[in-house]
């Protein structure tokens, strides 16, 4: 790692940053939070690491919901600390990464970071070659079993905000039922899912949990598009689900596609990584989303004082990295109280997402589960993930990248071949 002159102050904004996400034991996330209370105390706050440089690879660019949040993150948190922010957008999970990386490198980045499940073997590569640089990767799963001091994955319990998005979801299906627009048993949620990942599981049946926490009469069917950036196949999956009855629509795809579909067909749809309201002023509920700023000032500022940063970075709801955007104008009377105390509850423990109570697996409780959480060649099961009533998925105890990737009952998928 190149060491950097910074002032004492850009040191101490690195130790309350550094309380952002969840280490990678239990022992560094409380020691984090010490440090943040004592940084908290004394009235800090960030300061700029002006000598670094930042590079980041982005799948796609600000067209995909999914790239502009992080660009969006990247930004600002480069512009606040001052740092130089080098952008490279439309890479794919190939070779190409690698090259975009190697690049950057010679180009004098200390931090290098890549957006897509995809980029991680790549990224890899390119870390073993510039061992003074420190990469970085959203969503993967190797950094903890790589053992490489300057590669680093970073993800988000965003399972929580899709179960606080999904509250509102089923908010609007009761409103639906109670002005007699449809009965309970047509609750149906439709979902644009990309591939049939854990990570796209884990999304989906967060938001179902949590529509179904406040409409236990809801279902869901689930299509597929094969890409994460398919305009055309996921305007024709919202259809598809629409013709079939489904009411209300959301995804985890990242094109406009659904969104404008719901938009002409008036179905109110829930959409991720930011508000669509823009165009769907009239069926646009909610979008949950990572906040990426957090890490990325966390990260940078490691950089800065020369610091580890975490091998596996998890950020929350409670420290702001997992947010609800602003509702739209068609939800339900309630639904930001229902919101209110659903976070609250979630944030103190006393509800779980993945609560084994609330669902069942081929008609039975789900009382043990082994997940693939070291992520071998063969994606072996190695890890007892359930206990204490309920799945502990991602960012919880093991890795920051979902593993939840368990077929729950009263969610119909349509299409696996992806």
């Amino acid at each position: 790692m190149k060491k950097k002159l910074v002032s004492l102050l850009a040191v101490m904004a690195m130790t309350v940053s550094a309380i952002v996400g969840c280490g990678s034991s239990k022992g560094e996330t409380a020691k984090s939070n010490e440090t943040k209370a004592a940084a908290e105390s004394e009235g800090e706050s960030a300061a700029a690491a002006t000598d670094l440089k930042a590079g980041f690879i982005f799948l796609h660019d600000e067209n995909s919901t999914y790239d502009l949040n992080f660009l969006n993150g990247a930004k600002a948190a480069c512009e606040k600390l001052g740092v130089e922010c080098v952008i490279k957008t439309n890479i794919p999970e190939g070779q190409e990464c690698y090259e975009a990386a190697c690049e950057l490198a010679d180009a004098g980045c200390d931090f290098i970071f890549a957006d897509s499940f995809g980029h991680e073997d790549y990224m890899i590569e390119a870390a073993k070659e510039y061992p003074e640089v420190q990469f970085s990767h959203a969503t993967g799963t190797k950094a903890h079993t790589e053992n490489l001091e300057n590669f680093h994955n970073a993800f988000a319990a965003i399972y929580d905000g899709r179960y606080l998005a999904g509250i509102v979801a089923g908010m609007k299906l009761n409103e639906m039922i109670d002005n007699g627009d449809i009965t309970a048993e047509q609750a149906k949620i439709g979902y644009v899912g990309a591939y049939t990942y854990a990570e796209v599981i884990s999304g989906y049946t967060s938001f179902f949990l949590g529509a179904r926490s406040v409409c236990p009469t809801a279902t869901m069917e689930v299509t597929f598009t094969g890409s994460w950036y398919d305009e055309t196949a996921e305007k024709e999956g919202a259809n598809k689900l629409i013709q079939n009855g489904c009411v209300l629509i959301s995804q985890h795809a990242d094109s406009m596609g659904a969104p404008t579909a719901c938009e002409t067909a008036g179905v109110p749809n829930v959409s991720y990584n930011g508000s669509t309201v823009s165009a769907c002023p009239n069926t646009f509920l909610v979008s949950s989303r990572i906040n990426w700023e957090p890490y990325f000032e966390y990260a940078l500022n490691c950089v800065a004082a020369g610091t580890p940063i975490d091998t596996d970075w998890c950020g929350s709801l409670e420290n702001g990295a997992v947010e609800l955007t602003d509702l739209g104008s068609a939800v339900a009377e309630g639904t930001q109280e229902a919101i209110d105390k659903a976070k609250e509850e979630l944030i103190a423990g006393t509800i779980h997402t993945f609560d084994i109570s609330t669902f069942t697996v081929d008609g039975k409780a789900l009382e043990s589960y082994e997940a693939d959480v070291d992520t071998d060649a063969d994606y072996t099961p190695d890890h007892e993930v359930v206990s204490d009533g309920y799945f502990h998925e991602s960012g919880s105890e093991f890795r920051s990248a979902p593993y939840f990737d368990v077929q729950i009952d009263g969610i119909t998928l349509l299409d696996t071949k992806f």
